[in-house]
């Protein structure tokens, strides 16, 4: 089983996002589901997950919307990745 996080989406929305929704978006493998996403993102970043959203982008790439339970881990992972 390889990863299914790609990379974050470096955008200003997503930005305002992490700040605002405790929520973060990766680009993800397009086989990956809703359940793989979460595991691995607790796993890798060691942070729970409340929610996970899918959608794909105009690109055919998986874009998944992230939000985590503990206030304020979305800005410390996004600052751990040099995002923020």
């Amino acid at each position: 089983m390889g990863l299914k996080l790609k990379h974050i989406v470096p955008s200003e929305k997503a930005t305002l996002m992490i700040d605002s929704e405790n929520k973060l978006q990766f680009i993800v493998d397009l086989q990956a589901n809703k359940r793989e996403i979460a595991s691995e993102v607790e796993r890798v970043f060691e942070a729970s997950v409340r929610s996970v959203r899918t959608m794909l982008t105009f690109k055919g790439e998986k874009k998944a919307i992230i939000e985590l339970e503990e206030e304020g881990k979305a800005k410390e992972v996004a600052t751990s990745l040099g995002v923020l």
